[in-house]
């Protein structure tokens, strides 16, 4: 099989440098690689693999030649540039929400859904961090025992909403602790030493369209019944990198916590940091820079039958974002799903 030649749209923001990382990393092998970008950053530098690459500004004729365009540059530049990528025989690989709810586009996170990727007509979705990081924990227990009930209080890191919100924690802490004025522009409320309990706009419903993601991408992904209760609650926390989440799982079938350590001791891309006689459990610090989703506060939920409860955490720029379009890039070059397909 031959080797693709590759894209990455969006190659300065800070999805798109992970991606670039871990494309050497996974040993993604291609037969070209190019950086696309805004006119803003065109023209920049970008150091990959002993060599030095000009990013160049995207445009639809940017993609002639090019067979997988792993994307994280914004859900509008992804609308504007996906009908280019496939009309050219490319496949996308989009991190932004804009075509993750279609329903002839496939949502896929590598090593839980890969059999969907055969489904794909050009364009794969990249889920939302937050439910990229649950789904890897969720799919071996519902192969187990089958979720009935989930709840889930997610609890983000500020780079999950870009360069402006990391530079907004840093600067609001500054003025914190120095006893100056601060006006947030990323956030509706100060984030130093705050929690807050809005992540995206509120919909007709109350729950906010992050919330909302969760729940309508873990029942694509796992091919939930629609009517499955699933509620979310997405808190912005002040922590630079990495997602936290408290689960709380009803499943149909009895299971127990030593039953769900072993599962999970097993499963891809997942490990286990639970002893809690030694206070370990898994914090942010544990996840940052590593591909894990760490689990740890494995416990019986004693307001559900069939009750579980526990903890996650992972770097959500690399689970969340970038590790997982490079690893659905891999699954695509592996399975023959670009080119004729």
């Amino acid at each position: 099989m031959r080797k693709p030649n590759i894209a990455i749209l969006g190659a300065t923001g800070v999805v798109g440098r992970e991606i670039t990382s871990i494309t050497t990393e996974l040993g993604v092998e291609f037969e070209s690689i190019k950086f696309l970008s805004s006119a803003k950053s065109a023209g920049s530098k970008i150091e990959f693999q002993g060599k030095e690459y000009t990013v160049e500004e995207a445009k639809p004729e940017s993609f002639d030649g090019v067979d997988i365009v792993m994307a994280s540059a914004g859900g509008g530049t992804s609308k504007h540039f996906a009908p280019e990528i496939v009309k050219r025989g490319g496949v996308i690989i989009d991190n932004s929400s804009a075509f993750r709810m279609e329903k002839d586009v496939p949502l896929v996170i590598a090593g839980v859904n890969d059999e969907d990727l055969r489904n794909h007509k050009g364009i794969i979705a990249n889920p939302n961090c937050s439910t990229s990081q649950l789904m890897l924990v969720l799919k071996p227990l519902h192969e187990k025992a089958k979720i009935k009930r989930l709840i889930v209080s997610t609890y983000q890191a500020v780079s999950g909403a870009g360069l402006k919100a990391m530079n907004e924690l840093t600067a609001n802490t500054e003025a914190h602790m120095s006893g100056k004025e601060f006006t947030n522009e990323a956030f509706k409320k100060p984030i130093a030493f705050n929690v807050i309990p809005q992540i995206d706009v509120f919909t007709e419903n109350g729950y906010t369209k992050e919330e909302m993601k969760v729940t309508n991408e873990t029942k694509k992904i796992l091919h939930l019944p629609e009517e499955t209760p699933i509620s979310c609650t997405a808190v912005r926390v002040p922590v630079y990198r990495g997602h936290s989440e408290a689960v709380d799982i009803e499943f149909e079938e009895s299971i127990t916590p030593s039953e769900v350590r072993d599962i999970l001791k097993d499963a891809y891309g997942v490990t286990v940091i639970d002893d809690i006689d030694n206070y370990e459990y898994p914090t942010t610090r544990d996840a940052d820079g590593k591909d894990p989703v760490y689990v740890g506060r494995i416990r019986k939920n004693i307001a559900f039958d069939n009750g579980i409860s526990l903890w996650c955490v992972a770097d959500n720029l690399r689970i969340g974002a970038a590790l997982n379009t490079v690893r659905i890039c891999k699954k695509v070059i592996e399975m023959g799903l670009f080119g004729n397909k």
